[in-house]
């Protein structure tokens, strides 16, 4: 349980302690109600509520009751201001997973037969168009099915998702399928929630890339192919319009069997450029959105 302690200014100290104390000053008593009670009405919230209940290490639903709602997405626009020329970001999601596995340039990050062939491929640069190498790239994607591998009650292995690192000067490339739209998880509270609000619980096909170099603010964000029905009422708000992207088909077998793709034919080729913000360029638009906050709240 959280306990509120009151202490004078000089003995004001700014932390919650290893036991779960927090300590504040006398002036903030207003505060203090306000976070006391918050803090328990959430906690009852999650404790009572079958969003908390259903959550599991691989099922996040408290996250999926955030990205329906909207809050996700406005954490995401806050956090993430918009600066000139960086990729812009999306949501995380429920179904990111700390185990992917490495896959070199080229490898894919999906098991034979779980969709159709789709190559990615691209450079990571800075917003002034230098090219960053060893940048980590975590990706991750649904199958054919519309599920992705944490959604299997058999997962004996990552599957449809892996990590990465960019080349000398920024390339990167692997091998993946084609993402399709699918419903988000409808057998919970958050499914029902949705039902009742007659929304639907459709996601457009997308691939997600969480991107991270030193020196840079790390990306979230995710790529949606260009013509999917979803695009414009995503259940969770994701898309942007700058992250709408062209799938080309390249019908040609030897190219296919050269990239990899055992069975040759033809794949979908997705290029895209991944721009990193650098950290003071991302710490002075957050600080400039932050004023203009302030700003519009005082109008």
């Amino acid at each position: 349980m959280l306990k509120l302690v009151d202490l004078t200014p000089d003995e004001y100290v700014p932390i919650m302690s290893h036991d779960h104390t927090l300590y504040s000053r006398r002036p903030f008593r207003r505060h203090k109600f306000l976070v006391k009670n918050l803090v328990t009405h959430l906690h009852q919230f999650v404790n009572e509520t079958r969003v908390g209940q259903t959550c599991t290490p691989i099922r996040q639903e408290f996250i999926l009751l955030s990205d329906v709602l909207g809050v996700s997405a406005l954490v995401d626009a806050i956090n993430n201001p918009t600066v000139k020329g960086g990729t812009a970001s999306s949501v995380l999601g429920p179904f990111f997973t700390e185990d992917a596995l490495d896959v070199a340039l080229g490898d894919s990050i999906a098991s034979e037969g779980k969709g159709d062939y789709m190559y990615v491929e691209g450079r990571v640069i800075s917003t002034d168009g230098t090219p960053i190498p060893d940048a980590i790239i975590e990706t991750w994607e649904t199958d054919e099915n519309g599920f992705y591998d944490t959604q299997y009650l058999e997962r004996d292995k990552p599957d449809c998702r892996g990590r990465l690192h960019s080349g000398p000067e920024g390339k990167f490339g692997y091998r993946a399928v084609v993402p399709v739209p699918y419903p988000i998880p409808g057998d919970g509270p958050v499914g029902e929630l949705l039902i009742a609000l007659g929304r639907h619980n459709m996601r457009p096909n997308h691939l997600h890339l969480m991107v991270e170099a030193p020196g840079f603010r790390k990306l979230i964000t995710a790529l949606y192919p260009e013509g999917d029905e979803w695009l414009s009422s995503d259940a969770v708000f994701g898309v942007k319009k700058s992250l709408v992207v062209k799938l080309t088909e390249v019908k040609d077998d030897t190219e296919a069997r050269q990239r990899g793709f055992p069975r040759g034919g033809s794949f979908k080729l997705l290029k895209f450029d991944i721009v990193l913000v650098p950290e003071a360029e991302s710490q002075a638009a957050l600080e400039e959105a932050t004023r203009e906050r302030a700003r519009n709240a005082h109008s």
